[in-house]
């Protein structure tokens, strides 16, 4: 290892609030779905959990890991956090459906007096209900990725510690936001036919194209505070520059046609099972003794 990527690396020290707030997370949540896995094995699959637990790892990854050394260093690691941060994280946090193990792995009396309380407050219901929109989350979504990747706004997060800090939360809570009308985890309610999803990732998609084209085709280096970074490894900042733009191209692209194909797939399960309905509506008996037939 070169002995500037061990300098670095000896100069990190563990993120002990967020590691211990990540671990408490977790361990309340396999709580919970311990608890309701017993009664019920069958509410959530393990898969779920599993889902859940790789998200929250994946936040760790980005924020509390020696990771977080580079992001000064390197545009391509500042990269790697925003992806794992809103692209990754989120949706996989989501599919862990984590309302109800949250919720039955916190103490009863907690949640009673507590959590309970909080989430029946009119002004956040409303506020939720505002949120949910698929249009404003897209919106927010967006406008996250556009403004934190204007460079003045960039070499800010970049130079003080607090707006970093600020720069990293906007961008999971936009992640939050975008990937809810996807994944629409339980308690949330269809606001839009499920075919709409299948536009809203496209659209998403252009504003990522855009970015990342004109970082990996410019001949200047967007970001001039890199210039003056001292650097861990030998690449050039604007070949670092363009790395980190096909890295956001690419990894995007992917998983949204991910989440497009697992869409699609399910639009066409429902529609096939429609047509089966109507068919044994219109001809009853029939599909049965086709099905006999023809095994």
């Amino acid at each position: 290892m070169p002995l500037p990527v061990q300098a670095a690396l000896a100069s990190w020290s563990p993120a002990v609030l967020l590691t211990s707030a990540t671990i408490l997370f977790a361990l309340i949540y396999v709580r919970g779905w311990w608890r309701l896995h017993v009664t019920s094995p069958s509410v959530i699959p393990a898969w779920r959990a599993g889902s859940f637990l790789l998200g929250v790892f994946m936040i760790w990854l980005a924020l509390g890991s020696p990771l977080a050394v580079f992001d000064e260093q390197l545009l391509t690691v500042h990269m790697i956090q925003h992806l794992l941060l809103m692209t990754l994280a989120p949706p996989l946090l989501w599919l862990g459906a984590p309302v109800m193990p949250v919720l039955h792995g916190l103490p009863k009396s907690f949640v009673q007096s507590v959590v309970s309380p909080f989430f029946r407050w009119a002004p956040l219901q409303r506020a939720g209900h505002i949120l949910a929109q698929p249009l404003v989350c897209w919106i927010a979504a967006t406008g996250t990725l556009v403004c934190w990747h204007v460079p003045a706004a960039f070499t800010l997060a970049l130079r003080s510690e607090p707006w970093h800090v600020v720069e990293h939360t906007c961008f999971l809570f936009a992640g939050f936001l975008f990937w809810w009308p996807v994944v629409r985890p339980w308690p949330s309610a269809a606001k839009v036919p499920q075919w709409s999803i299948l536009l809203y990732l496209f659209l998403a998609t252009l504003p990522c194209d855009i970015l990342a084209g004109f970082l990996m085709f410019s001949d200047r280096v967007a970001y001039r505070a890199y210039l003056f970074a001292p650097r861990s490894f030998d690449i050039s900042v604007l070949a670092d520059q363009q790395f980190a733009a096909a890295l956001m191209w690419t990894c995007v692209t992917i998983v949204y046609l991910i989440a497009a194909a697992i869409l699609t797939n399910r639009l066409l399960s429902q529609s096939n099972s429609h047509i089966d309905v109507a068919v044994e509506e219109d001809f009853p008996g029939r599909t049965t003794a086709w099905a006999k037939r023809f095994p």
